[in-house]
């Protein structure tokens, strides 16, 4: 007997328990989105238009993806009704890239995982969101017609509300923090510039200076020369010569100097990805000494210039359309730097539990974290907490699910999945003596959402290899409900001894 063949006798025509990763199960993307949350949601969710922190422990399974997928939903359902006041995503939820690039810039292409996660900054967070946020935004006002699915739609009328400074402050973010391979960073970022109208002919002075002093020095020069009759190429190896057109080319070595230096010191201070600093010298020059001057600049081991970097990003979405910024943060477990280590994913996120970060004016954080760390934060001191303000955090410290919750997201999913508007439940599925009571506690055993879906795909499929296409039938039994679930928790118990969880 095919399991298709079961569900299809049931009016399902798919198996809804197929998928157990909310970012690859399209039964939840298409169906499930919108109509099935935690009973914690409101709480975790809040306004999609004043996005607020949150900070969420939940165990592998879950349902701390989904949230993510829920949340974007929400927001991006906000921003087309409210298009004055939109909310600019940033997902936080790659580490890898941003993870290497630290590891190398510290210890080579060693592999010391342990060590480097110990060195993690707050503004390393800060680097890393400023980042995606900054390259997200280029991306945007470079390809208004991108398709991709992060893509952000900045057209020219809403470019033309920006004033001079907040161009400048743009092309500023987008020297330090824009990190992308579609093009080289100086032809993109000029492109940026000219997108955004923003003149720098006047940056150049100093150029134009030193190459007028050469061109007077060669024409006086060669004149004299001319007119004393005494023609000679040696009159151009004069001390005086080369010593005018190094005078006429102080300033401009001056400022190149100066402009490199603090390249370099913006290449030493972001970790998080690598900085060309002859390129970064190259962008920089393109702005006049009166335009950088004052500025803050991510070169020194400090929050400081990354806050300022932070409302100049704000200030400039503030003015296209986006009154708020929310980062979410997921998937800490998963970069292999980190490798699931409970005390690696500690370091990794220690640093980001700062109030003044958290709470910080027009910005929502929403931290969907591994119950794993949860140990660490109990053993936490005084300090820490007076820091972190977790009890201003919206703290929900642990994602349950109960067996009634776990029953109505298994019968959300049959009627996603069902044929010609029909209602089919969970209870249609067993013989007439297992009814809700039986199984809601069963379901509670299971806690989450994802050992739910492997349980009745295993219990379905058990089912139907007892049975021949001759002889069919078409609800599952006692025994084998209890059979199966039995092996299943012995299973569960033994993850859970491994996982070192319970």
């Amino acid at each position: 007997m095919k399991t298709q063949q079961f569900l299809e006798h049931h009016g399902i025509r798919e198996n809804p328990f197929g998928q157990e990763d909310a970012q690859s199960d399209h039964v939840f993307k298409q169906h499930c989105l919108s109509g099935t949350h935690h009973p914690s949601w409101d709480k975790i969710a809040g306004n999609p238009g004043e996005p607020s922190t949150s900070v969420v422990f939940g165990e592998k399974g879950s349902g701390k993806t989904a949230l993510r997928l829920q949340i974007v939903r929400d927001v991006e359902e906000h921003n087309r009704t409210h298009p004055d006041r939109k909310v600019f995503i940033v997902e936080y939820d790659d580490f890898n890239p941003f993870l290497d690039s630290f590891r190398e810039r510290l210890f080579g292409r060693k592999k010391n995982p342990e060590r480097a996660l110990r060195h993690w900054r707050l503004w390393d967070h800060m680097d890393a969101i400023l980042s995606l946020a900054v390259t997200r935004l280029v991306r945007g006002i470079l390809d208004a017609n991108s398709q991709r699915a992060d893509a952000v739609q900045i057209n020219a009328e809403d470019l033309q509300k920006l004033d001079r400074n907040q161009k400048r402050d743009l092309l500023i973010l987008a020297a330090y923090y824009d990190h992308s391979y579609d093009q080289p960073r100086y032809s993109r970022w000029n492109d940026l510039r000219k997108k955004v109208g923003f003149s720098t002919w006047l940056s150049d002075w100093d150029w134009y200076v030193g190459l007028l002093v050469t061109l007077l020095t060669i024409g006086v020069t060669g004149w004299y020369a001319w007119t004393e009759e005494t023609v000679s190429l040696e009159i151009f190896g004069r001390w005086w010569f080369w010593l005018i057109l190094v005078i006429g080319w102080l300033p401009w070595l001056f400022r190149q100097t100066g402009l490199l230096l603090k390249a370099w010191g913006v290449k030493r201070q972001i970790r998080v990805f690598d900085h060309l600093p002859n390129t970064l010298r190259k962008v920089l020059s393109r702005f006049s000494r009166t335009d950088i001057a004052g500025q803050p600049t991510p070169n020194k081991d400090r929050s400081d210039d990354r806050y300022e970097m932070i409302l100049k990003l704000q200030g400039v979405l503030k003015r296209l359309g986006y009154a708020n910024m929310l980062v979410l943060v997921d998937r800490v477990d998963e970069p292999h730097l980190v490798n699931g280590s409970p005390e690696r994913m500690r370091d990794l996120l220690w640093p980001m539990f700062d109030n003044k970060f958290l709470k910080h004016p027009g910005m929502g954080f929403k931290l969907l974290l591994p119950a794993e760390v949860t140990y660490y934060l109990n053993r936490e001191e005084k300090e820490f907490y007076e820091r972190s303000r977790l009890d201003k955090q919206n703290l929900v410290p642990s994602l349950d699910w109960t067996g009634e919750s776990l029953y109505d997201v298994a019968n959300d999913r049959l009627k996603a999945c069902a044929v010609n508007g029909q209602a089919p439940k969970v209870g249609t599925l067993f013989d007439d003596g297992i009814g809700r009571e039986q199984l809601v506690p069963m379901f509670a055993r299971l806690r989450v959402p994802r050992h739910l879906f492997k349980f009745l795909y295993r219990l379905m499929v058990e089912h139907c290899n007892r049975y021949t296409e001759e002889e069919p039938k078409w609800t599952i039994g006692r025994e084998t409900l209890e059979s199966t679930y039995g092996l299943y928790m012995r299973d569960l118990d033994a993850f859970d001894r491994g996982m070192g969880t319970g």
